[in-house]
């Protein structure tokens, strides 16, 4: 098959699974888009009370009051914003585990909570992030850390985020059966995010260009463990356990499709940091200045001619508009966007086919619906 007709077969396999297998009929998907609106509508409101559980009512010693003033300034500036996919997903995934007759109330809330406490966790590693990076911009605003005022201080501002997200849990989930289980998910799902990072910075070193360190492998490895494990399989799997899924076939399974999403959506971003619109996607992007590991200098450097490397090798880490151009016309030269959108095609296809293998006893709907919000995004 041309890579077209993959692409139009794959796609035409889900729109298959929404309409004739787990996704039910017509009426019932167009019922569940109901319930993602309603449940998107709940998250955003969500929001004013996790900011009062963790400023108001969970700890109340006047003697830190400035400290978790300083901490709800940092929650509202930081926290919402986003696309909210990693938070919106726990909610959503635990609806296609759990039977309507048994996701009571409760259980509704508790999901939007721990959805919460993704997006903080989120938060926490962008405020440290940008940081590192130097960034300008993150969601259409100013990075927390070039706010007037706020500076390095933002380095402590990211603790308070991390810490503020295991105090909601003890508040809400503590006496639950799956507590302990979400607690490990978390703390390890952290620590690899932070390995990913460490690969990262080790990679990407100011005022030190190596291209001979930007192999397929080391970027393979900084994507799973920086990207795809807290954005894909963290929420999914924390749905897992709150349905009492817990089996380590089904997790490893889960994890098979999710960290294959992981990558595909960070090559995307890759992309889009570099031919993206800033205005759609609320940042500036830097991977080229900020001498990143992305997929787009390990692709150009697969393909490049001795003359082209010897540009990027000039050019590439560099601050100066002038450099950055000139390895984007390397880019350019090499067709990298027209390189990407056939990747694109062919890691669509290759998604769809671990669904159908990997996703025996979970429900297909809950990975169809990461698939159809990542494939040909512009932010």
């Amino acid at each position: 098959l041309a890579a077209g007709d993959t692409r139009a077969e794959s796609w035409q396999w889900l729109r298959d699974m929404e309409t004739h297998g787990n996704m039910g009929d017509n009426e019932c998907s167009s019922a569940r888009k109901q319930q993602e609106a309603r449940d998107s509508e709940a998250f955003d409101k969500q929001f004013a009370d996790i900011v009062r559980d963790v400023t108001q009512h969970d700890i109340t010693d006047p003697e830190v009051r400035d400290a978790l003033d300083r901490l709800k300034q940092v929650l509202e500036y930081n926290a919402p914003g986003g696309k909210r996919n990693r938070g919106l997903s726990v909610i959503g995934s635990l609806r296609e585990m759990v039977p309507p007759t048994q996701l009571g109330p409760e259980l509704e809330q508790r999901a939007l909570v721990v959805g919460w406490c993704i997006e903080l966790l989120q938060a926490f590693f962008l405020v440290a992030d940008d940081i590192m990076d130097a960034s300008l911009t993150r969601r259409g605003q100013e990075c927390w850390y070039k706010k007037e005022g706020v500076g390095l201080d933002a380095i402590n501002d990211s603790y308070l985020l991390e810490g503020a997200l295991y105090r909601l849990l003890r508040r809400h989930c503590r006496g639950q059966p799956y507590y302990t289980q979400l607690l490990e998910l978390f703390l390890e799902t952290s620590f690899q995010t932070e390995l990913g990072q460490a690969l990262d910075l080790m990679t990407a070193q100011p005022d030190h260009v190596d291209l001979d360190r930007f192999t397929e492998e080391r970027y393979k490895a900084i994507v799973k463990f920086k990207t795809a494990f807290y954005s894909f399989y963290l929420p999914v799997a924390a749905a897992m356990y709150m349905a009492g899924i817990d089996s380590e076939e089904e997790h490893t399974n889960a994890k098979t499709i999710l960290l294959e999403m992981g990558e595909f959506f960070q090559i995307q971003d890759d992309y889009l940091d570099c031919y993206g619109d800033p205005t759609v996607t609320g940042k500036i992007g830097t991977d080229i200045e900020d001498n990143k590991c992305s997929w787009l200098i390990v692709m150009a450097l697969r393909h490049a001619s001795p003359q082209q490397r010897a540009t990027l090798q000039e050019c590439y880490g560099r601050k100066d508009s002038g450099s950055v151009e000139q390895v984007k016309a390397v880019f350019s030269e090499l067709e990298l966007p027209s390189l990407f959108r056939q990747h694109e095609e062919q890691s669509y296809s290759r998604l769809c086919d671990l669904i159908k293998r990997h996703a025996n006893t979970l429900p297909h709907a809950v990975f169809l619906s990461f698939a159809q919000k990542i494939y040909k995004r512009t932010k």
